[in-house]
C-alpha cells in the first residue's frame, strides 16, 4: 500500500470529527507535512511543483561527500517539494523492504514526495538482440516494484540500442508494452526521456509513444538531451531542435526535467529558453512537477541548483 492511500477511511473519519476544528481540511492521498514547510508551488502561485533530481549532485555523491539517504533533506533544503532518484545511488538496494522503507521515513519526516526513479544500466530497451532486450526488461522490473514501495508515480527508461530507425520503434514499441503491463496493477507509469539516440529526435519518440496505447506509459521530456550525433570527442555535431521537441513530447508528458548548465548575469539559462518551454508546458496542460536537473561545471552543484530553482519560480511567476 502507498503512504499517501496509508490512512484508511474509518480512520480519517473518527479523526476529522474530533480535530477538524484545528486541522481543516485537508487531502487525504497527501502525507501529512510540517506546516513550517509551506509547500514551494503554494507559496509563489506557481501552475507546477519543483522537485530535484538527484543527478543534479552526482558529483557530491560519487565522491561519498554525500550519503543518498540524505538526498531528502539536502532537496529540502533548496525548498523542492519533490524528489527524482537515481537507481545507480542505490543500485544494490531495489529489493531491499528495510532500506526502502527508511527512504520513506527520510522523505516523510522532511515533508517531500517520492516522485519517480530514473533507471540507467539496466540494459537497452531497443536493442537489436531480441534476448539482450528481453533482459533489459526484466531487469527493470525490480525497479517498478521498488517505486511502488517508495509511493513513487513513475520510473524513467531509457530507448536505447537501436541501429535502424524502423526496427528500433519496433523493440522500443514492445518494451514499452511489456513494461507498462507489469506496472499497471502497481499504479506506476513507464516514462522514457529524450537521452541520446533516437529517442533524442522528438517526431521518432512521439510516433512511439503513439502505438502504446497504455495510460500508465508517458514521456518525460528533458529540456536539454536532443543531440542526435555525437563526434568522437564526444560534442555533439548533430542536434534537434529543443522546443520543436518538447513541444511534440508534452502531449504524453507525465513529468518534465528543467535540464540547465549555465547562466547569465540576470540569472537566465544561456541555451535554453525558459520562459518559452515553460509557456509550452502550461498551454499543454501539464501540471505535474518540474524536476531541478542541473549538469553544468562553471558554479558548485548546489549553487547550480539554486538559481535553477530560482528561475523556474521567477518564470511560474510570469506565468
Amino acid at each position: 500500500m502507498k503512504r499517501r492511500e496509508f490512512v484508511d477511511k474509518t480512520s480519517k473519519t473518527a479523526i476529522a470529527l474530533s480535530v477538524l476544528g484545528l486541522i481543516g481540511c485537508q487531502n487525504n492521498k497527501e502525507p501529512k507535512k510540517n506546516k513550517a514547510l509551506e509547500p514551494l508551488a503554494q507559496a509563489n502561485s506557481l501552475f507546477f511543483k519543483i522537485s530535484l533530481a538527484q543527478w543534479s549532485l552526482h558529483r557530491t555523491l560519487h565522491s561519498g561527500k554525500m550519503n543518498h539517504l540524505d538526498f531528502a533533506s539536502k532537496a529540502r533544503s533548496f525548498g523542492c517539494d519533490g524528489i527524482e532518484y537515481v537507481n545507480q545511488f542505490f543500485a544494490d538496494k531495489a529489493k531491499d523492504k528495510t532500506y526502502l522503507k527508511e527512504m520513506n521515513n527520510r522523505a516523510n519526516s522532511e515533508g517531500v514526495d517520492n516522485v519517480l526513479i530514473m533507471i540507467d544500466r539496466e540494459g537497452l530497451l531497443a536493442d537489436s538482440t531480441t534476448s539482450n532486450r528481453l533482459k533489459a526488461i526484466e531487469n527493470h522490473y525490480k525497479w517498478v516494484d521498488a517505486a511502488h514501495v517508495l509511493g513513487c508515480h513513475a520510473i524513467r527508461v531509457n530507448l536505447g540500442g537501436g541501429i535502424d530507425k524502423t526496427e528500433a520503434s519496433k523493440a522500443g514499441i514492445d518494451s514499452l508494452i511489456k513494461l507498462s503491463e507489469f506496472a499497471k496493477d502497481s499504479g506506476i507509469n513507464i516514462l522514457v526521456e529524450n537521452h541520446g539516440g533516437f529517442s533524442s529526435d522528438g517526431n521518432w519518440l512521439a510516433d512511439v509513444m503513439k502505438h502504446v496505447h497504455y495510460e500508465n506509459c508517458g514521456t518525460l521530456p528533458d529540456f536539454g538531451n536532443f543531440c542526435i550525433k555525437k563526434d568522437e570527442t564526444g560534442n555533439c555535431i548533430e542536434e534537434y531542435d529543443r522546443y520543436q521537441g518538447v513541444s511534440e513530447l508534452l502531449p504524453f508528458a507525465k513529468a518534465l526535467s528543467a535540464k540547465s548548465h549555465n547562466f547569465d548575469p540576470e540569472g537566465n539559462e544561456t541555451v535554453t529558453d525558459y520562459l518559452r518551454m515553460m509557456k509550452m508546458a502550461k498551454a499543454s496542460g501539464y501540471r505535474g512537477y518540474v524536476g531541478i536537473e542541473f549538469e553544468g561545471d562553471n558554479v558548485s552543484e548546489e549553487e547550480g541548483i539554486r538559481l535553477t530553482k530560482d528561475l523556474l519560480v521567477k518564470v511560474g511567476k510570469k506565468l
